[in-house]
């Protein structure tokens, strides 16, 4: 059993654990706001960068000016995943959600017999897959120095894989992120990014129908928009995930001050009760010893 010192040292030290997760909820709090009004203000961009890219496809069709980045190499063998998951922990189950999703389509894939490859973009996902994929990461990016994720961070990201795509190192490309819904709501999300997967544009009302010519050639659009498209994509993808991690770091900081609290609660209790049961000995010897004399 503890003596009294190691217990009223043990709550001392929960009690300063417990202003530690409270201060960081606070500051969680206060990043989830402008992390989500960030993440809900991309989303209308991204959606409407994708029936932009639907409408110009369908204007194309067929036709052999359309890029590579749409139609793909016209294999499905080999398959980049870029998995992308926080650069810190105290989050919950944020990080391993994602990469327990990405991991169950790794086996998925290599049980059809595919070739997998994968970018970890964060440092929580490269720790949580090299345990079982090491092998198969052919590329970590580290943003853990960034204070605000901007469009650069992402368009970067988004000329690697191209670069790797024109060098026939995979034929399709997958997003895994984790989109955002609530403080206590994130959910993992795979979206293909190459070949580009374009929804199917909405059908006009024949009194609205109109045929658009495209200045350059709707080829020459297409090699433009849909890198940067790529790009859009990835930075909604990391905006989404900011998003996700405070809401599940307030989410877990406040479970942990709850926690902290009922520790607390459980060693005073006994800290008290060791100590009135001491009193009550040294009471009782007191009074045995004025007996005997």
């Amino acid at each position: 059993m503890p003596s009294l010192k190691d217990l009223k040292n043990r709550i001392a030290s929960v009690k300063a654990t417990q202003k530690i997760t409270k201060a960081m909820k606070m500051v969680a709090a206060a990043k989830l706001r402008r992390a989500q009004e960030a993440a809900e203000a991309a989303r209308p961009y991204s959606q409407r960068m994708s029936v932009v890219l639907a409408n110009i496809a369908q204007a194309v069709g067929t036709d052999d000016s359309v890029p590579r980045l749409m139609t793909g190499t016209g294999q499905s063998q080999t398959h980049l995943l870029v998995v992308c998951t926080a650069e810190r922990g105290l989050c919950g189950g944020f990080n391993s959600q994602i990469a327990r999703f990405a991991r169950d389509h790794i086996r998925r894939l290599q049980s059809e017999g595919k070739t997998v490859k994968i970018i970890c973009v964060g440092k929580k996902g490269y720790d949580i897959l090299r345990r079982d994929f090491n092998a198969l990461i052919v590329d970590r990016i580290d943003l853990r120095e960034v204070k605000k994720i901007g469009f650069a961070n992402a368009d970067e990201i988004g000329k690697r894989i191209i670069a790797l795509f024109n060098k026939d190192e995979f034929d399709v490309c997958t997003l895994f992120y984790s989109e955002f819904k609530s403080v206590i709501s994130q959910v993992p999300t795979a979206l293909q990014l190459i070949p580009a997967a374009v929804p199917a544009a909405e059908a006009a009302p024949e009194s609205a129908a109109a045929i658009y010519d495209y200045e350059p050639d709707a080829g020459e659009i297409l090699n433009d928009l849909i890198p940067r498209n790529i790009s859009v994509q990835i930075f909604r993808a990391l905006l989404e995930n900011v998003a996700g991690e405070m809401g599940a770091k307030m989410s877990a900081m406040d479970n942990a001050t709850r926690n902290a609290g009922e520790m607390i609660n459980k060693l005073t209790l006994s800290y008290n009760r060791q100590r009135q049961a001491q009193i009550t000995k040294e009471l009782i010897e007191i009074i045995s010893g004025a007996e005997a004399l």
